[in-house]
């Protein structure tokens, strides 16, 4: 009777312990999500690290919070997409003035090394700023895919 009553104990005990783990991963897992809607992507970030960290066996919170982890790791890459966007647009047409004007230089026999080092220049920093923006979009493309394979996995 008594090992029953020591047996019975423990199971109530463990899976009161059980209940608080969850709860308590859950409300990591609002946590960021309440800190993403508010635009704060990196709290986000280190309360999804903390959840996964302190609660590596609730497994629903961090499914979750891998859900929630993609959609925070997509929205920081189209912003950035975008500002890289800005940039290639920005440096194109520098690029295009001064091929234009190296151009005009070359015809009227007056184009210097340095007018022809800085078009070379810039030629580089925009096939560098190009390659970030297809690497960017190459980012989302994988997230979006990562995305729909878990939602299949859920169902």
């Amino acid at each position: 009777m008594r090992r029953l009553i020591i047996c019975l104990t423990s199971v109530l005990l463990l899976s009161c312990h059980s209940d608080n783990t969850k709860e308590k991963a859950n409300l990591l897992l609002e946590e960021a999500r309440a800190s993403f809607r508010q635009g704060d992507i990196e709290a986000a970030r280190a309360t999804i690290d903390s959840l996964r960290k302190t609660y590596p066996n609730v497994v629903e919170a961090r499914k979750g919070a891998l859900a929630l982890h993609q959609e925070i790791e997509l929205k920081a890459a189209q912003d950035d997409l975008q500002q890289t966007d800005s940039l290639l647009q920005i440096v194109n047409k520098e690029l295009d003035a001064l091929q234009k004007q190296v151009d005009a230089d070359k015809k009227a026999l007056k184009a210097t090394p340095d007018e022809l080092t800085l078009l070379t220049q810039t030629r580089m920093r925009r096939d560098s700023i190009r390659t970030q923006f297809e690497t960017l979009g190459a980012k989302i493309l994988y997230i979006r895919k990562k995305q729909k394979e878990t939602l299949i996995n859920v169902e």
